[in-house]
């Protein structure tokens, strides 16, 4: 006749292979449920109600390897010419004539002075060639960042603006809006696509 066998409990057993994989599981929970929580808060607000102005404090990567949108010249107290690039979200969504901009959309803007060119006009014998001079300082980089859930009180889009590498004036930041608002049916970009 057999012997019952007799079940020993012991930290091993508690706390062994077994328990070990019960643990790392109820910590992935936890972590994967706080991501969510944190999902659903919604953004910060200002005491007026207004959502906080957009702080993006990083100039992406590579910028200046992105495509041509378009160049733009401004007139004026401005005096600029602009050159505009798109991420490659951006370009997609230009070449297929997609509005509303899908979220991941960055759109930059370069700007510097408009000067002569000196060597062009010696060339054709006339003050008729123009260049890009400095680039602008009091304005620096500027970015528009789209997403619809970040930043749904401003259309969708967020605005970011660097002098010399470094986050600009929050004041300018927080005007932005107030002046693409007007073009509302076109996803609030101004720039329009230079093929």
């Amino acid at each position: 006749m057999k012997t019952p066998r007799v079940l020993v409990f012991s930290r091993f057993h508690i706390f062994g292979r077994w328990g070990m994989r019960r643990i790392a599981l109820l910590l992935v929970a936890v972590v994967m449920l706080s991501s969510v929580v944190v999902g659903i808060i919604p953004p910060v607000r200002h005491a007026d109600g207004q959502t906080a102005p957009v702080l993006e404090d990083k100039i992406p990567l590579r910028y200046r390897d992105w495509t041509l949108i378009s160049v733009a010249r401004e007139k004026g107290n401005l005096n600029d010419i602009r050159a505009k690039l798109g991420n490659d979200v951006a370009i997609k969504a230009y070449r297929e004539g997609t509005l509303p901009f899908p979220d991941g959309t960055i759109i930059a803007r370069l700007a510097w002075d408009y000067v002569p060119s000196e060597e062009g006009d010696r060339a054709f014998g006339n003050s008729q060639s123009f260049v890009a001079g400095r680039p602008k300082e009091k304005e620096g980089i500027q970015f528009m960042v789209k997403d619809s859930r970040k930043y749904a009180s401003t259309g969708g889009w967020g605005y970011a603006q660097f002098n010399d590498g470094k986050p600009g004036n929050v004041a300018v930041q927080n005007t932005c809006f107030s002046c693409h608002a007007i073009i509302k049916d076109r996803d609030f970009v101004f720039t329009r696509y230079a093929p």
